[in-house]
């Protein structure tokens, strides 16, 4: 089994749990041993499906404005968790190839291994609901048909994801292609770069 194919098992796995509950203030233990890379990718998984969630709540067309606010900034700290964990993931494989020396022609990635994983792990979200609208008695035969049209895709997608992301990292392994890691700086989280916050520190 390929590591992208160990990380979406690890991903599926956490989002059929976190839809045991299927709460977004529940709590869900990681059966991982801590420090691991298999916690952390769980964990990944869990925020992701936390957050999509929370996604579909804030789109209530009654939610209560005061309400949709506070889930606005829950989605908003939830967004940087997810940020500061593909960075984790990351400075994992940047130690685990820290020894590998690229050859001349190396080339770099438009990507980095961790931020593809973060796309599997977000379709590994979008298949488990594609599938259940496939399951749904309620829905009609022509919904049900564009729900199973579209899993079949997403299901392709991901073997061709998996498939990238393990030439990725034995390319990385072997010296063809290198990483180069920039860390995202999201400004508007930052209380020196983003000016309406620092606007409010100057009254």
């Amino acid at each position: 089994m390929t590591f992208s194919e160990k990380s979406f098992a690890i991903f599926n796995q956490a989002t059929n749990d976190y839809h045991i509950k299927d709460n977004v203030d529940a709590e869900y233990p990681n059966p991982y041993e801590k420090g691991s890379i298999e916690a952390v990718l769980y964990d990944k998984n869990m925020v992701d499906a936390t957050q999509w969630h929370l996604e579909d709540i804030i789109r209530d067309p009654e939610i209560d404005p005061v309400a949709a606010l506070a889930l606005k900034r829950r989605i908003d700290r939830s967004n940087q968790v997810r940020t500061d964990m593909v960075e984790q993931l990351d400075s994992y494989f940047l130690d685990l190839y820290r020894n590998v020396k690229p050859t001349e022609d190396a080339s770099i990635n438009t990507e980095s291994p961790a931020w593809a994983l973060d796309r599997l792990s977000i379709l590994a979200l979008k298949i488990y609901h594609m599938e259940r609208e496939v399951e749904r008695t309620d829905a009609s035969a022509e919904h049900i048909g564009r729900c199973q049209a579209k899993l079949n895709v997403l299901l392709e997608q991901r073997a061709d994801l998996c498939t990238a992301i393990a030439e990725l990292l034995s390319d990385i392994e072997g010296g063809r292609k290198f990483m180069k890691v920039y860390r995202q700086m999201k400004m508007y989280n930052d209380a020196d770069t983003n000016p309406v916050l620092y606007a409010k520190k100057q009254d």
